[in-house]
Parts: structure tokens; C-alpha cells; sequence
């Protein structure tokens, strides 16, 4: 990324468009299953190591035509982990300063990456998980008027938007149009919604499948659980045709699977989206039907190393 000091129009160094991620295909969740294909949208690729790079662009870029992201204006958000990394590496290329709200549950490699690009960090109580940082964040845009530009993922258009306008058009044509099933988790639930909208609009009869966490505390980073949390505003409860809730373990057990049998290390939720995706294909399998099955893998396991989930159980 260039380094460029921040003008009364910062966004120079906003890329003006997305790499696009690869799709590659997984072997072993469908070994023996005869005409179904799964395949994991590589978004690691992207120059912050995650899908967040795509929102936070998108974001930032949005902010700035409105106006609402100007000199001397401090980038405010709440985050689990990526988010907060992609924008603290803009941050640093546009010369702006970044100010986040995370659990304090995050990784080291998370907190490690975030001290080498200068974000600061108000670290939230773990046990209150992202609404809780949600909940700091709109406090310090409440008591601060006119020093932050809080982008606010949860609520903010140019989130979805930002997978509609790519990541749904990349998997249709990196699939060929064959694609029969998307499969992705939900924590701002950009990704999900943006991309299913496009894809549904290439073929209406696709099936979109949402991931979720089975419980509020749990330990898949990057999902939220749902059930009696702050539900994100750009949410749609009709869009998708399944919802998945996957267990921690599982997860985590599909993590360790990965790495040892195709020699791909993913983060968790990327682990969640393949586990509900296989059971997807073998339900498929069973009922004779071909398929062609994409699942967002959002980070590698680069991330999470630090992690005890690593270890045999």
C-alpha cells in the first residue's frame, strides 16, 4: 500500500478495485461422493489477509464521498478481529488515525497486528463478546461528536454492497455459472447477504446457507451468535434458504482436520462454513443430485496459531 498523508479528500491509496480470491477445491469432505464438488473461496489472498478487505474499502470509500471521512477525523469501528485489521492497515496508508472496540478475547496475532500498524484499541470485556465492543463504540461516537467517522459495519450498506458488487460476481464466474449451493458464516453478515443477493439474481433456484454459532458464548472468531444479541442492521432473515448453527468443537475439530488432510490452514469460521458444507454434500449425495457447493473461507489459520484448538484432543 502507498503511504500518503491524508488531504481534506483522503482515499488515495483505496484500492479501486478487489483481488479476486481464488476458489479451490476441497478433496477430502467429499471423498466418495459422486457428483458433488465443494469449493473454498480462498479469501486470505487479499493484501490484509482476510474478506474484510473488501468491506473495509468499500467502506472507507463510501465515507469519503459523503464526506463524512475528512482531515483530522479519527476511523471508528467495532470488531472481532478482521475488520479491525483491515482498517488499521488503510488507516495507516491513508495517514489517518484508527480507533477500535474488540473483545478482549482476540488472538495475539490479532493484538500483535493491530500494535504494529497504530491502531488504538479500547479492549472490551471478553464475556460480552462483539456487542460489547458494538456497545463502546457507539459510546465513544456519542461523546465525541464530530471527531470520529464511525463507519459501523453492522449498519452500514456499503458493507453488503461491497460483496455484491464482487464477491458474489467472482464466485459465479469462477465457477462457471455451475455453482448449485453458497455457503457462508454470519458475523456483520455482509458477506452472506451482499453476495447471495448477486448470486440469486444469476440464478434464482441457488440455495444460500448461513452459518452461525451454536451458543452466545462461543469460540468460532468471526461469527456472531444471533439469538439474544444486537441482530446487524443489514441483516435479512428471508434471504437465505438454510441457516446451519455449528458447534465450537466442531469447528474447531474441522480446523485440525484441514490442516492435517489437505494441508490447509483456515481460522474457524472458514473451519464452520466447511463443516456445514460437507454435511450439505453428503445430504445432496444421499438424495442422488449433483452439486457444486462454494463456502467462504474468510482468513487462513495464520491468525490463530496461538490457539490451544491446534493441539490433539
Amino acid at each position: 500500500m502507498e503511504n500518503n498523508t491524508a488531504t481534506s479528500q483522503p482515499g488515495c491509496s483505496l484500492p479501486d478495485s478487489i483481488s479476486t480470491a481464488p476458489l479451490i477445491r476441497l478433496s477430502q469432505p467429499v471423498r466418495g461422493l459422486n457428483g458433488v464438488s465443494l469449493l473454498g473461496k480462498a479469501e486470505w489472498a487479499s493484501p490484509c489477509g482476510s474478506i474484510k478487505h473488501r468491506a473495509a474499502a468499500a467502506m472507507l470509500r463510501d465515507a469519503r464521498d459523503r464526506g463524512a471521512l475528512t482531515h483530522g477525523k479519527t476511523i471508528l469501528d467495532a470488531s472481532s478481529g478482521n475488520t479491525g485489521i483491515a482498517l488499521a492497515m488503510f488507516g495507516a496508508a491513508l495517514g489517518l488515525q484508527v480507533h477500535l472496540a474488540m473483545p478482549a478475547s482476540v488472538t495475539a496475532e490479532h493484538k500483535s497486528i493491530l500494535r504494529a500498524c497504530g491502531a488504538t484499541v479500547d479492549w472490551t470485556d471478553a464475556g460480552n463478546g462483539i456487542d460489547g465492543a458494538i456497545l463502546r463504540a457507539r459510546e465513544l461516537d456519542g461523546n465525541h461528536p464530530g471527531r470520529f467517522c464511525y463507519l459501523d459495519q453492522f449498519s452500514n450498506d456499503a458493507n453488503w454492497l461491497a460483496h455484491y458488487n464482487t464477491t458474489g460476481a467472482e464466485i459465479w464466474q469462477q465457477s462457471s455459472g455451475q455453482i448449485t449451493h453458497f455457503v457462508a458464516g454470519l458475523g456483520s453478515s455482509g458477506t452472506f447477504i451482499g453476495a447471495t443477493r448477486r448470486l440469486k439474481q444469476f440464478n434464482p433456484l441457488l440455495q444460500a446457507i448461513s452459518i452461525l454459532p451454536d451458543s452466545p458464548s462461543h469460540g468460532i472468531s468471526g461469527l456472531k451468535y444471533f439469538g439474544d444479541s444486537i441482530v446487524p442492521a443489514i441483516y435479512n432473515p428471508h434471504l437465505g434458504n438454510r441457516m446451519f448453527e455449528v458447534e465450537t468443537e466442531a469447528a474447531h475439530d474441522m480446523v485440525r482436520k484441514l490442516a492435517r488432510d489437505e494441508g490447509l490452514l483456515v481460522g474457524p469460521s472458514s473451519a464452520a462454513a466447511v463443516f456445514a458444507a460437507m454435511r450439505i454434500a453428503h445430504e445432496e449425495a444421499r438424495a442422488g443430485r449433483s452439486a457444486v457447493i462454494v463456502a467462504i473461507l474468510p482468513d487462513s489459520g495464520l491468525k490463530y496459531l496461538s490457539e490451544r484448538f491446534w493441539e490433539p484432543v
